[in-house]
C-alpha cells in the first residue's frame, strides 16, 4: 500500500478508553464542533458504524462523496472512510483546503492488490502483446498512483454506480479495456453490457506474465485484474439458493463486487446507492436480503422498518478497515484542528495529482 501523506503525521497517543467514556467522546465532539463551525466538514461513507454516521455532514457511497468533496469549501475535511477516499478528497479539493484521515490505518484490501509497479509491468506486457488501442479503467478502490496511471494513458476512474456508462465510454475509445484492480466489478458489468464471458481474461501479477498468453491478450476485448473485495466475497449463490428457497417472497439484491455467480443467481443488483434507492422505493412489506457491508445493511432496516431487511450471509460481513475510524478518533482530529495543527492530513503530490485528475475529471464528466 503506497500512501502520501506529506503533512505532519501525529505519533501522540490517541484518546484511550481510560481517558473518556463513549458519552465523554460525544460530548466533546458536540461542543468542538460548535466552536469550529463551518472551518469543518465531516464526510462518511455508507460503511461506517452508526455512531460515525450520525456525526457525518454528508453520507453517501464513492461516487457522491468524491462530488460533494468536489463542492466543499471548508478549511477542513474530515473524511470517515479509507486511505484511498481520502487521498481523492485532496484531489478534488484546492490546495488551501486540508483533508484529514482520523486513523491512518484505514485502508482497503482491495487497493493493496494493485500497485504501480504490478500494472506498469501488465501495461508493458499487453501492448507488447497487441497493437490494439487499450483503455484503462481503475475503480475508484485504488491509490493516488494509479489514478495517476490512467489519466497518463486516457483512461478514467469509475465507481461501482457509473461503472456502465465509464466501460461504455472506454470501448467507444479504444478496442480493448484493462479494468483493475476489481475484477468482479469489472465482469459483472461488462457482461450486463452485452459482452460475453469468453472475450475476458483475468490477469493475475503473482503469475508469470499475468497467467495470460499474448494469444489470450490478443482475442480478449476485456482484461481483468485479479483482484476482489473481501467483504463481498462473503456472499455466495448458496447463499442466494438458500434465501430462495425458504422464502420464496424474499427479494435478493447485492452489490457488483460479489462474484459472478452470486450476482446472477440475485433477482437484482446494483451499487450502495442503487441498493439504497431500490430499498427506499419497495413496496411496504416487502422483503429483502441485501448482498452488501453489514453497517448499511442495519442501518437500511433502521431507515425502513415497515420492511423485512436482513443480510444475505448468515455471517457479519464487516468492512474492517472501515471499522478502524471510531468516535474517538474523529474527536482526536477535532482537537488537533482546534489546536491549530492539524494530525493526519493526506496530501497527494503535484505530479501524481495532475493526471489524477484528468481521470477523476472524465469520471465526473461521463457520470
Amino acid at each position: 500500500m503506497i500512501n502520501f501523506y506529506e503533512e505532519q503525521v501525529d505519533h501522540k497517543p490517541v484518546i484511550s478508553e481510560a481517558e473518556l467514556s463513549d458519552q465523554q467522546v460525544m460530548q466533546e465532539l458536540k461542543e468542538i464542533r460548535a466552536e469550529l463551525g463551518e472551518k469543518v466538514v465531516v464526510l462518511g461513507h455508507h460503511y461506517q458504524q452508526d455512531d460515525v454516521v450520525s456525526l457525518a455532514d454528508h453520507t453517501g457511497d464513492s461516487l457522491q462523496l468524491a462530488k460533494d468533496a468536489a463542492k466543499l469549501s471548508a478549511e477542513y475535511i474530515i473524511f470517515c472512510g479509507v486511505h484511498f477516499m481520502a487521498e481523492t478528497a485532496d484531489m478534488l479539493t484546492s490546495k488551501d483546503q486540508k483533508v484529514i484521515l482520523p486513523d491512518m490505518n484505514a485502508g482497503c484490501s482491495m487497493a493493496d492488490m494493485a500497485n504501480r509497479i504490478e500494472i506498469d509491468r501488465c501495461w508493458k506486457n499487453l501492448t507488447d502483446a497487441t497493437d490494439e488501442k487499450i483503455i484503462p479503467i481503475t475503480y475508484i478502490n485504488c491509490s493516488a498512483l494509479l489514478k495517476d496511471f490512467v489519466g497518463a494513458n486516457e483512461g478514467a476512474i469509475c465507481t461501482s454506480s457509473n461503472a456502465k456508462k465509464i466501460i461504455t465510454w472506454a470501448l467507444d475509445q479504444g478496442e480493448k479495456l484493462l479494468f483493475f484492480p476489481d475484477q468482479h466489478l469489472g465482469r459483472n458489468t461488462c457482461f450486463e453490457l452485452g459482452i460475453g464471458l469468453d472475450e475476458m481474461i483475468v490477469y493475475n501479477p503473482n503469475l508469470q506474465d499475468g497467467g495470460v498468453s499474448a494469444e489470450q491478450i490478443k482475442k480478449a476485448k476485456v482484461i481483468l485484474w485479479y483482484g476482489y473485495c473481501s467483504v463481498h466475497q462473503g456472499f455466495s449463490a448458496e447463499q442466494v439458493n438458500t434465501v430462495k428457497k425458504n422464502s420464496p417472497d424474499t427479494t435478493v439484491i447485492v452489490h457488483p463486487e460479489c462474484n459472478f455467480e452470486t450476482v446472477q443467481a440475485s433477482d437484482d443488483n446494483g451499487s450502495t446507492a442503487y441498493i439504497i434507492e431500490t430499498i427506499k422505493n419497495a413496496p411496504s412489506g416487502s422483503k429483502w436480503a441485501v448482498g452488501t457491508e453489514i453497517n448499511l445493511v442495519n442501518r437500511l432496516s433502521q431507515w425502513f422498518p415497515d420492511k423485512e431487511i436482513s443480510s444475505l450471509s448468515p455471517y457479519q460481513c464487516l468492512c474492517t478497515t472501515m471499522y478502524r475510524v471510531r468516535p474517538r478518533w474523529l474527536l482526536e482530529s477535532f482537537r488537533s484542528i482546534k489546536r491549530g495543527e492539524a494530525i493526519n492530513v493526506i496530501k497527494v503530490p503535484e505530479d501524481v495529482k495532475n493526471n489524477s485528475l484528468k481521470a477523476l475529471d472524465r469520471m465526473l464528466k461521463i457520470s
